[in-house]
């Protein structure tokens, strides 16, 4: 029987509410028996849920539910028992976090709260994405925004909403995702200097597979190295009706180089590199979309960070706790002998020609954090700099091999500095308060060839300046119950592609070099309830309940060449405001034989000023994983469930495309099952397997924010091998 969408949002509803009514209620009760316990004595009894994870993104490191922001933590053992083969299959049961373009290698990019879509070129700078610390950035027609091995990393931080800004930049109106490289000392036991570990997995619906080695060397007593090795490859995957999904075969290397050294009696210094490399023949010139008629192309993509970095705690002085990191980022693209090739020429065209793209960013980070105490209170505050200089590369070359500019991807420099400050302040280990406040400043600089219309000479560089201030708080109202809010405003910079692209076509538009900044007003409440020994002796439950309301005002957007009058006017232009409202609820329980995790979205955005819905707001959806543990056979296993309502706007409630439009789906629900096996002791210790199928029923579907229809049913199996010594 199918739900209407209406039943199907009350259903979603209901579910969440009814976990988190039935948990939190569990939970006061077994507080009000005098059986409860705080975070950090249920952390003491080795019984974390997710909820209860430590955040170290957000400023002092603290769990996720004492934290006064939304906050979501993928841990290794999740990363394990999901298996991704691609960066977007990490995020999809983590609240109001969707992969925008499609489920291609080349084709995803993020959203956060309806922040993000894969045709709008500046949405990569309105979410912040860090690798080990560096901001990673890329932009590109038909092409999503970052490149990456999910084996590479062992945890992702997601920092939903603008409050984010203070400390990692103005502009993040979605939020902010950190990824985590792994280390020597992941895998290095007591006793142990050195360890090898073997890992292959592979999945039926394209024949993907996976090889990863990784060597984790101790060198004498104060430093450790780790190499690790990754190669993918996959053919073309069917969807949930059988059909091929046209240019989602790949191939890709990557790899990665850390080394980690004590520099006196507390210092740190970090040293790594890693690579990312996929040279393919014959790739979909669009990767976001099956819009065959671009033809297809030759495409060299390359990723690639530098990382030096230092740090020291100086437990003996509290005035002191410095990180500083300087680090070269470098995401390029090489495109070559496109079907289409023949229609080379200047202008719209330049799309089919052979082409170089890049992004090269040096970046140095500097902070420090002083600490403060009393009888019942401790201070922190941390105060730093953050600078990037951007350099952006666009090469088109004529069938002659003459080289000329891609106007509709100019080249340009941006060179960012700012300064923040954000203080922590704790009473009683009850009432936190969290100020801050970010000032930056930009210059952008175009190519020569960029020519303002009202001069007839090249563009003039642009400098502005951005403030971030917030303020967020939390109250424990008893050792179960905690309250929570925010307010935060944050502006973000148009970037090189918004304020200078041109384009000579059927649709002519000029720079944009008049742009406002955006400008964002988020407010955030909510509350967390958590306890131990709630539905039994020694189990833990935790829910975190989040609403929030963002007013941006000067959205930037692409304006439509079906506008009248469109023609000889600038091609980005400034609306007057949007809203995006809602609120997200996780729930965690865990025990000794059983555990469950509960994530639900329900994102509202609108254009107030046509009353419309935005088009970049993912359907409210609610993710539910059950599961059973045998710890005496270091068994774990689970059925994992997503419910997805229909969009918004009823008239994107299809399945068929009409015109041109990409932005339909209908609701739908995806299952999956897991299982894990990590022997501890005996014969096998230092084993590890993992089995699954996704989508269990070969669901026939469409994510709402993507443009292909989804992966069909997929076998995934992974084995690894640990030796030490």
């Amino acid at each position: 029987m199918r739900l209407g969408t209406g039943y199907r949002q009350a259903l979603l509803g209901s579910a969440a509410l009814g976990a988190m009514v039935a948990l939190s209620g569990a939970a006061i009760a077994q507080e009000a028996a005098g059986a409860g316990q705080t975070t950090n004595e249920a952390e003491k009894t080795g019984r974390v849920t997710l909820l209860q994870q430590i955040v170290v993104g957000a400023g002092v490191a603290k769990v996720a539910i004492d934290t006064p922001q939304a906050v979501t933590v993928v841990d290794q053992q999740e990363l394990d028992q999901e298996q991704p083969e691609t960066i977007g299959e990490i995020f999809r049961d983590t609240p109001s976090v969707n992969i925008t373009g499609s489920d291609r290698l080349l084709g995803q990019s993020f959203n956060i709260r309806g922040i993000g879509a894969p045709e709008n070129s500046g949405d990569a700078g309105r979410i912040i994405v860090n690798v080990d610390g560096v901001q990673k950035f890329y932009e590109q027609y038909r092409m999503g925004s970052f490149f990456s091995d999910p084996e590479l990393y062992k945890r992702v931080e997601v920092l939903r909403g603008p409050a984010s800004s203070t400390l990692y930049g103005s502009g993040a109106l979605g939020g902010v995702i950190n990824f985590e490289t792994k280390d020597a000392s992941d895998f290095l036991a007591d006793g142990q200097n050195g360890a090898l570990r073997l890992k292959s997995s592979w999945n039926s619906n394209g024949d993907g597979w996976m090889i990863s080695p990784i060597l984790a060397q101790r060198l004498g007593t104060g430093a450790e190295v780790l190499l690790t090795g990754i190669y993918r490859e996959s053919d073309v995957f069917k969807d949930g009706g059988g059909n091929e999904v046209i240019g989602s075969n790949f191939e890709s290397w990557s790899g990665l180089a850390k080394g980690t050294f004590k520099v006196g009696e507390e210092g740190t210094l970090r040293l790594s590199y890693q690579r990312w490399d996929s040279d393919l023949d014959d790739q979909q010139l669009s990767q976001t979309s099956t819009a065959t008629f671009f033809g297809l192309i030759d495409r060299h993509v390359v990723d690639q960070t530098a990382i030096a970095s230092y740090e020291n705690p100086f437990t003996d002085n509290d005035m002191l706790d410095v990180k500083v990191s300087l680090s070269y980022s470098d995401t390029s693209n090489e495109q070559r002998n496109a079907d289409l090739r023949p229609a080379c020429s200047p202008g719209s065209f330049a799309v089919v020609c052979d082409s170089d793209y890049a992004y090269r960013t040096w970046q140095l980070n500097a902070q420090n954090t002083m600490e403060w105490s009393g009888d019942s209170w401790t201070n922190f505050l941390t105060f730093g700099s953050q600078t990037t200089y951007q350099d952006r590369v666009a090469d088109s070359f004529l069938n002659s091999g003459a080289a000329f500019p891609v106007t509709f991807h100019p080249e340009g420099s941006d060179v960012k500095t700012g300064f923040f400050a954000q203080n922590e302040f704790t009473w009683d280990e009850r009432l936190t308060l969290i100020p801050g406040v970010r000032f930056d400043w930009h210059r952008l600089s175009p190519d020569s060839g960029v020519i303002n219309p009202a001069t007839g000479l090249p563009a003039e560089d642009s400098d502005d300046t951005a403030v971030s201030p917030k303020i967020a708080a939390l109250y424990k109202l008893n050792d179960t119950f905690s309250v929570f809010g925010s307010i935060a405003h944050t502006e973000r910079f148009p970037t090189v592609d918004e304020v200078f692209s041109t384009a000579s076509s059927a649709a002519t538009f000029l720079p944009s070099l008049d742009l406002k900044k955006e400008r964002s007003n988020n407010f955030e409440a909510g509350f967390a309830v958590s306890g131990n020994s709630v539905f039994q002796e020694g189990d833990a439950a935790s829910v975190k309940v989040t609403g929030f309301y963002n007013d941006v005002t000067d959205l930037i957007a692409l304006a439509s060449p079906f506008t009248p009058g469109f023609n000889n006017r600038p091609g980005y232009v400034n609306i007057n405001e949007a809203e995006i409202y809602g609120f997200e609820v996780e729930a965690a329980y865990d025990a000794d034989y059983v555990f469950a995790n509960a994530a639900y979205s329900h994102v509202i955005g609108k254009n107030k000023a046509t009353d419309t819905y935005l088009t970049t707001v993912a359907p409210h959806e609610l993710a539910l994983t059950v599961g059973g543990k045998l710890p005496q056979h270091d068994l774990r296993f689970g059925w994992r469930s997503r419910f997805v309502a229909g969009p918004q706007d009823k008239a994107l409630d299809r399945d068929v495309l009409v015109g041109t439009s990409t932005r339909y789906s209908k609701s739908f629900d995806v299952h999956d099952i897991f299982v894990s096996w990590t022997p501890q002791e005996g014969q096998f210790k230092g084993w590890d397997a993992q089995f699954g199928v996704d989508n269990l029923f070969d669901k026939d579907y469409k994510e709402f924010l993507n443009n292909d229809r989804a992966k069909g049913r997929t076998f995934k199996i992974a084995l690894a091998k640990q030796f030490g010594w």
